[in-house]
């Protein structure tokens, strides 16, 4: 049987999750670029604050004693969020984005894409615990 901290972890990191979500949401990723732009202009530290799933990774990460499961979730929340800044600082800032990845991000994104890692998130922490 599922132990309650257990889902205490993923009922916190569902919550978390739906809230980065539900800032981001767009038609397109540029849509969502530009979304992740509004803080980030304001202030880096304000971008990663809006990102609280990355810290909830990092904690659990310790928590879990560095698990497998746990670095492979810490992992792929902090290549999220290296990415994210790239490509703001690629279209936003420096303005030098290539025609084919100019098409990728304004390609129309299916209404789940987005909560992709809703599903694929809380297996890592029911794994790694």
């Amino acid at each position: 049987m599922i132990d309650e901290l257990v889902l205490n972890y993923v009922f916190l990191f569902l919550i978390l999750e739906l809230y980065e979500v539900h800032w981001q949401k767009a038609q397109t990723i540029m849509g969502m670029l530009a979304r992740m732009y509004q803080p980030y202009s304001k202030s880096v530290f304000l971008f990663l604050f809006m990102h609280p799933t990355f810290y909830f990774s990092l904690i659990f990460l310790m928590l879990t004693d560095y698990n497998i499961y746990a670095m492979i979730l810490f992992s792929i929340k902090a290549s999220d969020v290296i990415v994210k800044i790239f490509l703001i600082e690629q279209v936003f800032v420096k303005q030098e984005i290539s025609q084919e990845l100019t098409l990728s991000l304004l390609s129309p994104l299916h209404s789940l894409v987005p909560y992709i890692g809703v599903i694929i998130y809380p297996i890592f922490i029911l794994l790694a615990i």
